[in-house]
């Protein structure tokens, strides 16, 4: 509701804004704003929208990929959702990011990091992820000090500054945008015409529930691009996580209790539905913003919310598990973690293109 009266506000300005952005896209064109270019391949992975698109499973499928193909990858992020400064770069230290692991350790919480680049660590040991709100920064430090030979840039679709060689753009299946006005008129971050710039568009989260939807979608994206590839992915859930240093569950494990849920992602909804699709027995649900910082009454409110509903634990996201480590307790907490699953011609694009950026 808040978001349908911001548009409804923000509508006269949306021409305003589409118009600056469209000039600050043109500017980078014309290289009048500068764009550095890295010596190693560079995937970038980002929305045309505004909310949560999936961008953090298909980094991690992306980092898994090139790693199966000999790469060796960093991650690149902004870091939403820090709460503590880590203080500044100096030129003593040649403008160092948040190392939040080097390849070989975790070294930064998500308090300092942020909630999904401290999942990224964790998701994917050996590979280093690095936070500064300057990629240019963070990828030189990647490359020169850390020896990676691949860089993915997360949320990195309007980061301009940076030069990449595969541009991928995100849209989910449960709110695809046809027809929709650039913010603050609507959910676009930029104009329709800005996906002339990606070389491939990647629907998340789709089901048989929104077929019918994606397939519209894709036809209305081939009339204004028509060489533009279009690419779909499904969500399966993989395992239970409890912990640091606790091995996953299997999923059956955990379909003979009853569960309160909660998640603080942008698309909590998804997530519910996602536990109920699998068998899980939910009593109860809690939808928090996204990048929710959890306190010591949420999470009381949280058990006591379940013992009210006869719960007997609570599940949540795997970007929120990173999180509440300090406040678990009273009740057992567990994530459930999601995967991406691509199909096969997704892998094939991917390959071709890092096949030519190697040559």
């Amino acid at each position: 509701m808040r978001l349908t009266l911001l548009f409804a506000l923000g509508r006269p300005f949306a021409p305003l804004y589409a118009g600056l952005m469209r000039l600050r896209a043109w500017l980078y064109r014309r290289g009048w704003l500068g764009q550095e270019k890295m010596i190693v391949p560079v995937v970038s992975v980002g929305n045309l929208t505004l909310g949560g698109t999936g961008k953090t499973p298909l980094v991690l499928y992306l980092a898994r990929l090139l790693k199966e193909l000999g790469y060796r990858p960093a991650i690149l992020s902004r870091g939403y959702g820090r709460v503590k400064k880590a203080g500044k770069r100096t030129v003593a230290d040649g403008g160092r990011p948040l190392v939040v692991a080097d390849g070989r350790r975790l070294l930064l919480g998500p308090e300092v990091a942020g909630d999904e680049p401290v999942l990224l660590a964790r998701a994917l040991p050996g590979v280093p992820v690095l936070v500064d709100a300057c990629r240019a920064v963070s990828g030189r430090y990647g490359v020169d000090r850390l020896g990676v030979d691949s860089l993915i840039l997360d949320d990195g679709f309007q980061h301009l500054a940076l030069a990449r060689d595969l541009n991928l753009a995100l849209f989910s299946a449960r709110n695809l945008p046809v027809g929709a006005r650039v913010f603050p008129g609507g959910p676009l971050r930029e104009p329709w015409s800005a996906l002339a710039r990606a070389d491939g568009v990647v629907i998340t989260g789709v089901t048989p529930a929104f077929s019918s939807q994606v397939e519209s979608f894709i036809r209305f994206l081939n009339r204004r691009f028509p060489q533009l590839p279009c690419f779909t992915g499904a969500y399966r859930p993989l395992c239970l996580l409890a912990g640091d240093g606790v091995a996953p569950l299997a999923l059956e494990e955990g379909k003979g209790k009853s569960w309160f849920g909660f998640a603080g992602i942008a698309q909590p909804e998804s997530f519910r539905q996602t536990l109920l699709q699998e068998g899980f027995r939910l009593n109860g649900f809690r939808a928090y913003a996204d990048h929710h910082r959890y306190t010591a009454a949420d999470y009381r409110a949280l058990v006591q919310m379940a013992a009210q509903q006869g719960a007997d634990a609570l599940i949540t996201t795997e970007k929120d598990l990173v999180k509440l480590a300090p406040l678990q307790g009273q009740l057992p907490l567990l994530a459930l973690r999601v995967g991406l699953v691509m199909e096969e011609r997704f892998e094939c694009f991917v390959r071709a293109r890092l096949k030519v950026v190697k040559k």
